[in-house]
């Protein structure tokens, strides 16, 4: 993007002193040429039956700037959003030509919640001076203090009034972040179970095969490396969740929260055989059938069997 506002305003420079040596094109030259590229680009355009840009652009144009686009010049909606593409830095660059296109506090604000959905701050009268470029600066810059240390990060947020003291709220921006470390993360929620507690209860696993849920819950809460208390602590909350989620399924089936725990710690060792490199002997689906009912008898034998079937062609619940 940088480089593509330096060729705009370089070009813009050399059409105005009409350079013609070598390398370049004399002012009327190029002129032609943009002309008759615009309108063959229109002609095919209108051949696809689209709508005819670039004919608005051409007759929009004053014979100065003929040869580029300026956005300035385009109706306001169309120019937002060609710019509501652009990332933070490009948008920045982009401000060094349209500055109060780019510096708009629509498109700021896009970022912001496409990139952090939720913060505190959204739901409050906004302070004197309060600008979404300004808070985008302080939400990236508390985001990197956190994947440095989750601690100073989640009170860099708090010190600026990006979020409430709350583990409700510490939950939900997590929940609604993704650019935050993940073993960073992992650290803080094993000292934080009250923030811990809020996340998990953000999660609906209603209508979701067991399975697939316990993959989306480790997409938000990494799993440990290693079996511990903090692992065991995760499917605890992860069962009674999925529970809560699915009552009806559950008196279907016969299930309780220590069944499920019981199912979730038997798809990970699964999902360990069947998945590593080092395991030979991959366990079949009638070895994974019988070790599961021996743990939960009241499991139906295909309910099992379609928890094995989908391990074996999704792959990890925990990757």
């Amino acid at each position: 993007m940088g480089q593509g506002l330096w060729r705009v305003a370089r070009n813009q420079q050399l059409q105005h002193q009409g350079y013609s040596g070598q390398g370049y094109l004399t002012r009327e030259d190029g002129r032609r040429i943009a002309t008759n590229n615009v309108s063959s680009t229109s002609h095919r355009k209108q051949a696809q039956g689209g709508i005819d840009i670039y004919h608005l652009l051409k007759t929009r144009k004053s014979k100065e700037q003929e040869g580029f686009i300026n956005l300035e010049m385009l109706p306001p909606e169309l120019s937002f959003t060609i710019l509501s593409y652009l990332n933070a830095t490009d948008l920045c660059l982009a401000s060094c030509v349209w500055q109060d296109l780019a510096n708009d506090e629509l498109l700021w604000q896009g970022l912001c919640k496409s990139t952090w959905g939720h913060c505190s701050i959204y739901n409050k009268h906004p302070p004197l001076g309060f600008s979404f470029r300004k808070l985008y600066m302080q939400l990236d810059e508390g985001s990197l203090t956190f994947n440095a240390n989750p601690e100073e990060g989640v009170n860099y947020f708090m010190s600026k009034g990006i979020l409430d003291d709350s583990p409700k709220e510490i939950a939900k921006f997590i929940f609604c972040t993704r650019t935050l470390n993940w073993k960073k993360l992992r650290i803080y929620l094993d000292e934080r179970r009250d923030v811990l507690d809020d996340l998990v209860t953000l999660h609906n696993f209603r209508n979701q095969f067991l399975p697939n849920a316990l993959r989306e819950f480790f997409r938000h809460i990494h799993a440990p490396e290693e079996r511990g208390e903090y692992l065991e602590t995760l499917i605890t909350k992860f069962s009674h969740r999925f529970c809560a989620c699915n009552p009806d399924l559950m008196r279907e089936l016969g299930l309780s929260p220590d069944a499920v725990y019981v199912l979730c710690y038997s798809l990970i060792l699964l999902s360990i055989d069947l998945t590593s490199p080092h395991v030979k002997n991959k366990m079949s689906k009638r070895e994974f059938i019988r070790n599961t009912r021996r743990a939960a008898q009241n499991i139906s034998e295909d309910f099992v069997g379609h928890l094995y079937d989908n391990i074996y062609l999704i792959g990890h619940v925990a990757a």
